[in-house]
């Protein structure tokens, strides 16, 4: 059961955290709503989870199938592009928790300056 209860827990997240893009700064209520049951829904499973597995695990569980789950509601949802310096910036933003700080700011570079998107910009815009 308790693998169940992480399941529903990462599952929640993930919804809270694209609401967060929908909800465009708790602006529109209606994916407000979806972050804040969400995030409280993924909290609340996660404590039941953690009756039983072990903090480590459930962490690097909940954190790795969230990265990938996100990157792909990113990619077919909100048509974020993908390419071969996302996968570097986000193995390094990533692995940050197990090395050396750094590569946090490295990678958050990489898909900053390789992945200029802008919801709503025009051609000729600016991204910063």
């Amino acid at each position: 059961m308790q693998w169940l209860y992480l399941a529903i827990a990462i599952v929640s997240e993930v919804v809270a955290t694209s609401a967060l893009k929908a909800a465009n700064g708790f602006t529109r209520w209606e994916a407000s709503l979806l972050v804040v049951t969400g995030y409280a829904s993924a909290f609340y499973f996660l404590s039941l989870a953690l009756r039983t597995i072990q903090l480590g695990v459930a962490y690097a569980i909940w954190s790795g199938v969230g990265v990938a789950l996100i990157i792909l509601v990113g990619w077919v949802i909100y048509r974020q592009p993908l390419n071969v310096a996302s996968f570097i910036g986000i193995a390094l933003i990533v692995s940050e928790r197990d090395s050396d700080p750094y590569f946090f700011q490295i990678g958050s570079t990489l898909n900053a300056v390789f992945n200029k998107t802008c919801d709503g910009c025009t051609k000729g815009d600016s991204v910063t």
